[in-house]
């Protein structure tokens, strides 16, 4: 598949930073092409209104998903290491996307809402093979949802809220021995 044009993306990387900023109210097409540095119609060739530019946002989270779920398959981990391993936000394409969505969901978007959990469904759907029962996996989307929680309430910091590093990796062993098949 062809890269998509470098404006597209640089719109969409403006819109997303101001909804992860701002808030989706202020996210206007005005505002987003003065962020990415194009004009008006610019932004219009690529995005012909607002709710086209929260499609482009949210098509860019189930390609992120998808990268990611590759990811997670083929950890020497394992899946379920690798999703609480990576749910210790680091500024990657994909927490950036899902905090956007999120905002967007906040703001009332039913759209975003429905691409937040079709994300979270499928992410389920590639762990459950890999834990005991439906316990064990609420265990795990649980214990996920509070470390990316804990870490969004200061990631620039230079103490994280989150185990370090040795910790994190004592929980993911904790966690695999309680929830292994």
């Amino acid at each position: 598949m062809p890269r998509p044009p470098l404006a597209r993306e640089r719109v969409l990387d403006a819109f997303e930073a101001i909804v992860i900023a701002d808030g989706e109210r202020t996210a206007t097409l005005d505002a987003t092409a003065k962020a990415a540095g194009v004009s008006k119609g610019g932004l219009l060739y690529h995005f012909g209104s607002k709710e086209e530019l929260i499609a482009g946002l949210l098509g860019r989270l189930e390609e992120l998903n998808d990268a990611d779920l590759a990811k997670m398959a083929s950890a020497e981990e394992g899946p379920v290491a690798y999703y609480i391993r990576t749910s210790v936000m680091e500024d990657e394409a994909l927490d950036r996307a899902l905090i956007a969505a999120s905002r967007l969901a906040q703001g009332g978007s039913a759209a975003a809402a429905d691409a937040l959990r079709h994300t979270r469904r499928r992410w389920e759907d590639a762990i459950r093979p890999h834990v005991r029962d439906a316990a064990s996996l609420d265990l795990v989307m649980l214990l996920s949802d509070g470390l990316y929680f804990n870490n969004s309430l200061d990631v620039h910091g230079p103490e994280l809220l989150v185990p370090r590093r040795q910790e994190l990796t004592d929980l993911i062993a904790l966690v695999l021995t309680a929830t292994a098949p």
